[in-house]
């Protein structure tokens, strides 16, 4: 079996989803556009919901109990502070703008909050590390495979009502899942099951900021958080437990 196809998989499926979203955006109006970018905000905002109350909360004797909050407050308080000093979202930002200038995109004012938007949203999360790990070792592109599905019906929806910088998220895809694939024997054992489950919880939070800024306007610099899905990887590996 072909390995990277899964990336492959997920890089077209984003760049269809754009080139559906850019077409059908324009049958609606400014203000459906950006009802349908709030929809699309509230939907981000409940799928990473689901995804952290699944790694926060677990039954015990009949009850549900929560957990993991001091790994949550330290990975994203530590996390964020590491990704002001090195100013991740301004890197974003400038990479961006070159985009836009090259693809010939100069008088899209939404170019850059769409390419950063939607490309965390399609970066951050445990399904695009571990679909790639099993692409690389395995040559397994299952996970990715579904999760393209998934991106793209977001990347459609946020081109629509963000415009086409949202597409080019395709490129992050490429070089993340990408770079993880042809890492991937020396990434995977560093993955155990409690990384994975660290780093989906955080990863999920992270998702739950991007869905705030699709729903109240940037209020957030996520790309700063970065770091913490990194943190929890690394408390993974700690002498206690969260």
């Amino acid at each position: 079996m072909m390995i990277g196809l899964g990336t492959i998989i997920n890089t077209a499926a984003i760049i269809i989803g754009g080139i559906i979203g850019h077409f059908t955006g324009k049958l609606f109006k400014q203000e459906q556009q950006a009802a349908v970018n709030k929809a699309c905000g509230i939907s981000v905002l409940f799928i990473a919901i689901a995804g952290a109350m699944q790694g926060m909360m677990h039954i015990d004797a009949g009850s549900i109990v929560s957990g993991k909050s001091m790994l949550v407050v330290l990975c994203l308080a530590i996390g964020t502070i590491v990704g002001e000093l090195i100013g991740i979202e301004k890197g974003f930002e400038r990479f961006g703008e070159w985009l836009k200038n090259k693809t010939g995109n100069s008088g899209d004012k939404q170019f850059v909050n769409a390419f950063v938007t939607a490309s965390l949203t399609v970066c951050i999360g445990a399904m695009a590390i571990v679909g790639a790990i099993q692409d690389g070792i395995l040559g397994d592109y299952s996970t990715l495979a579904v999760k393209s599905v998934l991106d793209l019906i977001i990347i459609a929806v946020m081109t629509s009502s963000l415009g086409k910088g949202s597409a080019f998220s395709a490129i992050p895809i490429l070089l993340f899942e990408g770079s993880i694939t042809l890492l991937a024997r020396l990434v995977s054992p560093v993955m155990t099951d409690m990384a994975i489950s660290y780093l989906s919880l955080i990863g999920s939070i992270l998702i739950f900021c991007v869905g705030i800024n699709l729903v109240w306007g940037k209020t957030l610099r996520v790309a700063n958080m970065l770091p913490s899905v990194f943190l929890a990887v690394i408390a993974a590996y700690m002498p206690w437990t969260f």
